[in-house]
């Protein structure tokens, strides 16, 4: 077992908290202890080894919680995650300038945090369309806060911050196609409307806690169902968002590429969401904050930074993580200290071979502003093994 660190129950936190890493600081064991002191939360915290600060709940953190859920922890990305698919061709069929490439994800695949396609013609959209209008008729309230068609104009954008689109190669030269994405402005909306719901639900009940960002809808409570239902549909519409993306990917490289097929079919996973799962005998909500499911034989996708590796990996099923492992390889700076500590020239340099953005719009996303990618995957030998090791050479950002 790989568990690095373990902070025992005391006066201040009631479950134990097992965490994959000794590169975490101070702040962050606080907020793990926060966290673990809940009443409702189940066995233990888990801690994956990219974990760092995050809003209420710790990001890179498994929470599993009996009756209650905590919608700050499953964050305001709902569905947040990856999708990758392997394609026929190799590295040598590959143009010698992948700028054009680059150029034609982002004509077709709107960019940025308002991104949004003009006169949306997408398929797939009416059953997810009925079903927000259920939600929409519910609360009227979240319904003033989202235009109607929000859900048509951004599915199949990819926003902004860490959010990619990829080309990459694996360790056959075997080229990738690699995407992170999530439920968008829409699911951000959907997630600050319930974090405040559960919120006054803590006044209305006088329920004091540490960090007014852990409040929390109980089984039973007025939105407690509701907010089931709207995370549930936030999280289907991330993987349809992600599905649509990548289609598109794939209609403009075969205008650029030399004809293939799919040779691996998509991988997919989300990693900020609450899903009911059956763990140490019990039926309990599992939010992973920033974490992947890694069941026995689950595919999944562990991304670096903008100049690192990422990883195709298969779960081993390991309990004490709740079938669980890293997202990605965490934050060690802001974004704000990013943009203080490093130069465009540091970007340019750690992201050489790579066509991408080289600017100060993205300097936030510089590799060193992550943990070492390397020292993330041996801190959970125990949670999975790798399947593919992929590079990056060309990198899309909104």
């Amino acid at each position: 077992m790989s568990i690095k660190h373990i902070l025992p129950p005391h006066k201040d936190q009631r479950l134990s908290v097992k965490i994959w890493t000794d590169d975490i600081d101070y702040k962050t064991q606080a907020q793990l202890s926060r966290v673990a002191n809940l009443p409702f939360v189940f066995k233990h915290v888990a801690a994956m080894p990219d974990v760092h600060l995050g809003r209420g709940a710790t990001v890179g953190s498994v929470i599993a919680t009996e009756k209650a859920i905590i919608p700050a922890a499953v964050g305001v990305d709902i569905g947040c995650g990856m999708n990758a698919v392997r394609l026929s061709i190799k590295a040598s069929q590959l143009p010698e300038s992948l700028k054009a490439v680059r150029r034609g994800i982002e004509s077709v695949v709107p960019l940025g945090a308002g991104g949004k396609h003009r006169n949306p013609q997408i398929a797939g959209g009416h059953d997810i369309s009925m079903r927000l209008s259920a939600i929409f008729e519910k609360h009227p309230a979240l319904n003033k806060r989202i235009r109607y068609d929000a859900f048509s104009r951004q599915l199949g954008t990819l926003g902004s911050g860490n959010h990619f689109i990829e080309l990459c190669l694996d360790e056959n030269d075997d080229v990738w196609i690699m995407l992170h994405s999530g439920s968008r402005g829409i699911g951000n909306k959907i997630g600050m409307y319930f974090i405040e719901l559960a919120k006054r639900e803590m006044e209305r009940w006088m329920i004091h806690l540490p960090d007014t960002d852990l409040a929390y809808l109980s089984e039973g409570s007025d939105y407690y169902d509701d907010y089931i239902e709207a995370v549930t549909w936030g999280q289907d519409y991330a993987a349809l968002n992600r599905t649509h993306m990548m289609n598109a990917v794939i209609k403009v490289l075969q205008t650029h590429l030399p004809p293939f097929v799919i040779t691996q079919e998509a991988i997919n996973c989300h990693h900020n969401y609450v899903e009911k799962e059956n763990h140490f005998g019990k039926n309990v909500w599992v939010t992973r904050k920033g974490a992947i499911r890694a069941r026995k034989d689950d595919l999944g996708i562990i991304p670096g930074s903008m100049g690192d590796k990422s990883f195709i990996v298969r779960g081993k099923g390991e309990e004490q993580s709740f079938c669980s492992c890293s997202h990605g390889a965490g934050r060690r700076f802001s974004r704000t200290a990013a943009r203080k500590n490093f130069s465009v020239a540091d970007l340019v340099a750690a992201t050489e071979g790579v066509e991408c953005r080289k600017d100060g719009g993205v300097l936030d996303e510089i590799p060193m502003a992550y943990k070492p990618i390397n020292d993330v995957m041996q801190n959970q030998t125990d949670l999975v093994e790798v399947v593919h090791t992929l590079k990056q050479v060309v990198n899309v950002k909104g």
